[in-house]
């Protein structure tokens, strides 16, 4: 009775006093671009058979789509900072549905690899102004919210997917991209009708003077930030390969069908449906340290153990295991948002992400070659052994 009388309080915080229709919009948005991104991997032995694609240019495909989502969030947060945050999140989804419609049509590899590019950078706009106006809605429960929208990015993970690679078998993989479109474009509407226009902030010259920029670098000198930045970068690292290559791992190696390895795929993040309100409500009561490096252990065991499993059932455990790891984005992206102060908030978060993000895209394209020596078990046991890194230096960090 007392969990039930917990969940209710926790949701009546979250969606009374017209704060409902505001999470509800932001959160289905980030759960319809996360589950666009995460269809690549489940297409990307479609995509290697009709463009002739090798592990480690596949990978590389990859990491184009990673590392476009990294290198705008720095001017995003930037935007988000001193406009609106809603035509931010409009603007992202406007553009990841334009390069949409030229990944369907491309005639080559270059032009998918340009297009793709052009999805990352669409996606980076989203983030850091979700985190920011998050951040002003929900002051005492950031960690929370997070986690229910981070929830819905893993539901939009678990059902688009799997659905695009059906789609993919029964018709074509154009058509595996094609359907998310109109539903981008309607979500653009709903969050242009449905999120506050704040009146801009005065432009004095004030984002590009030399005393903005001292004072942002001085916010960035920090311990725990430069700490932090770095436990970011390994755990996206492993997030960004081991999601890349998981479907085709499990199909080339494991001998599942297309379709089931992509449904094992969107079963990965229904786990991540349950461990990410958890996390983020365990970082609001328990602090980051003891959170985060829960969330991290179960991915060890099962990083070390996927190599020496075979058959489904065994896999779903597996799958279960590594899964725990989607609850670090509520824990760090609230530890991150908490650092940094109200007017600097995003530029701060755009400069950590970007940063963390664009030298963590590395490892689709690092592990695609390692695969293609015919190393594909030992490149998850060295994810592994980088995921117990990451437990040490997460138990050494302050907390705020």
């Amino acid at each position: 009775m007392e969990i039930v009388a917990s969940i209710k309080r926790e949701a009546s915080a979250l969606l009374g006093r017209g704060k409902g229709k505001l999470l509800v919009p932001i959160a289905v948005g980030w759960g319809l671009l996360i589950g666009t991104r995460m269809i690549y991997p489940v297409l990307l032995p479609s995509l290697r058979r009709s463009f002739d694609l090798d592990l480690a240019t596949a990978g590389l495909l990859v990491t184009v789509i990673w590392l476009g989502s990294a290198i705008g969030q720095l001017p995003s947060g930037m935007l988000a900072d001193r406009f609106s945050e809603r035509s931010v999140m409009v603007s992202s989804t406007l553009v990841v549905s334009g390069a949409l419609v030229a990944v369907v049509f491309a005639p080559t590899a270059s032009v998918l690899f340009a297009a793709t590019g052009l999805v990352g950078l669409g996606l980076s706009l989203y983030p850091i102004a979700r985190i920011t106006i998050l951040t002003e809605i929900y002051p005492d429960r950031l960690g929370s919210a997070l986690g229910v929208t981070m929830a819905t990015g893993d539901l939009g993970q678990t059902v688009l997917p799997p659905l695009a690679g059906v789609l993919a078998a029964a018709l074509a993989w154009q058509v595996g991209f094609a359907f998310v479109i109109p539903f981008l474009f309607l979500l653009a509407l709903v969050l242009w009708i449905t999120l506050p226009n704040p009146t801009p902030q005065e432009s004095d010259g004030e984002g590009l003077s030399r005393e903005r920029a001292r004072y942002v670098l001085g916010e960035l000198n920090d311990p725990a930030l430069i700490f932090m930045t770095v436990v970011l970068f390994l755990f996206i690292f492993i997030w960004q390969t081991f999601s890349a290559f998981y479907p085709t791992y499990l199909a080339e190696q494991k001998g599942l069908s297309p379709s089931l390895a992509g449904g094992l795929f969107g079963l990965f993040f229904a786990f991540g449906v349950v461990v990410k309100p958890l996390a983020g409500s365990a970082y609001d009561r328990v602090g980051m340290r003891t959170s985060l490096a829960v969330a991290l252990v179960g991915p060890v065991f099962g990083l070390f153990l996927l190599p020496a499993v075979d058959g489904f059932w065994p896999l779903v455990g597996i799958t279960a295991l590594v899964s725990t790891m989607l609850g670090t984005g509520a824990i760090t992206q609230s530890y991150l948002s908490e650092l940094f102060a109200d007017d600097m908030r995003g530029t701060g978060l755009g400069i950590v992400r970007t940063t963390a993000a664009t030298l963590g895209a590395a490892g689709p394209v690092v592990f695609g070659a390692i695969a293609d020596r015919g190393y594909f078990d030992e490149g998850y046991l060295l994810l592994g052994a980088i995921m117990v890194v990451v437990i040490l230096l997460t138990l050494r960090m302050p907390e705020v």
